[in-house]
């Protein structure tokens, strides 16, 4: 199997980013972003989903969260796209649906290199931590964005850290279900003969 890992990095006025990804991991992460709640996520997400991963992020958040976290989606997307490159082999659709407590949230993707998202349902409380929770869908969506997904996205719950922590989850098992490689195929899984 040929390496399918990708470093990342970007610097603008309000952040500074390096990712570092590895497709094919075994879940280990090591998640700097300043928001506590976002480093249990992103460090669920890499043990989920079994990615290696190092995010280190340095954000304007004497003023929010929101440019961390969608600096980072941004970032993080764009690594899994150098990562997967011409997405050569890989299975391309997945669908996941995971519980934590009371919380529900399922996921369907397509690797498709045609970005699209799409969003169902809402967070029972604002914040969680340093984190506000609506910012989950936007990481799902500035991630679709930039690493070429269509991904459906849906949650529903009583308590917003129970909620976005299963998304993150689901998010996880899915995109690996996605991009793992089939051995049966050749070439990109489309009929174009090109993603």
């Amino acid at each position: 199997m040929s390496e399918r890992t990708a470093t990342v990095t970007r610097a603008t006025a309000e952040t500074t980013i390096e990712c570092t990804l590895e497709i094919d991991g075994s879940g280990t992460a090591a998640v700097d972003t300043g928001i506590g709640f976002f480093d249990h996520m992103l460090t669920s997400f890499a043990k989920h989903g079994l990615f290696d991963l190092e995010i280190d992020c340095d954000g304007d958040l004497e003023i929010d969260d929101h440019h961390t976290v969608e600096d980072v989606a941004i970032v993080l997307g764009e690594a899994i796209d150098e990562a997967l490159g011409d997405r050569s082999g890989i299975v391309r659709y997945a669908d996941r649906r995971v519980p934590l407590d009371e919380a529900v949230a399922g996921t369907v993707i397509d690797v498709s290199g045609r970005p699209r998202f799409y969003f169902d349902g809402s967070f029972s409380q604002a914040q969680i931590g340093e984190f506000t929770s609506d910012m989950a869908r936007h990481f799902g969506e500035s991630l679709a964005m930039n690493a070429g997904l269509t991904l459906h996205l849906e949650v529903d719950g009583e308590n917003a850290h129970h909620e976005v922590e299963a998304l993150f989850k689901a998010l996880a098992r899915s995109l690996d279900d996605a991009t793992r490689l089939d051995e049966r195929r050749e070439g990109t899984p489309s009929t174009k003969g090109t993603l």
